[in-house]
């Protein structure tokens, strides 16, 4: 099983620290690979490790978490992005869901239901690899059958069994 990585970003190190703890992250087939405590340091973390799956809070300080988001759409655009927040609010939610976000999460956040997000995330982000995996098989092929195709094309045309037209 391939290891997806995670950027954690939550102003709150409480938090930060409850969910790297509480999460089983290699069973589940991730890696927390770094935190960060405001959203302009997780678009820093995130440039540099190009992480699979982003988890933001919504209200943090220098950027937030919506910011965050709307940036990494255009930076790591198959991220998966899950956003938690304590705020029950659906002006938030209408937001992060017009950018795509995967998740909203209303806090206090749930390890399970943690848990079952990143389990679906992960098989999301598997069937992505494996389509460009197959995508990347039909280009090779492509490109191998190219010549013949060609050889074929140009002996057919020379041998008069080709229509002209």
């Amino acid at each position: 099983m391939e290891t997806y990585r995670v950027l954690l970003a939550d102003d709150e190190a409480e938090i930060r620290q409850g969910i790297s703890r509480k999460i089983h992250w290699e069973s589940l087939g991730f890696e927390l690979a770094a935190q960060a405590e405001n959203g302009a340091e997780a678009l820093e973390l995130a440039e540099q490790l190009r992480p699979d799956v982003v988890l933001t809070d919504i209200k943090m300080p220098f950027m937030d978490g919506l910011e965050l988001c709307r940036r990494l759409r255009k930076e790591l655009p198959a991220a998966k992005l899950v956003v938690f927040s304590g705020f029950d609010d659906f002006e938030y939610a209408r937001q992060a869901v017009s950018m795509g976000v995967s998740e909203y999460i209303m806090k206090p956040i749930n390890a399970r239901e943690l848990e079952q997000v990143l389990t679906g995330l992960r098989a999301q982000l598997e069937a992505q690899r494996q389509q460009r995996r197959d995508m990347e098989a039909l280009r090779r092929r492509y490109e191998e059958s190219l010549p013949v195709l060609r050889e074929l094309f140009f002996a057919r045309m020379l041998s008069g069994r080709m229509d002209p037209a």
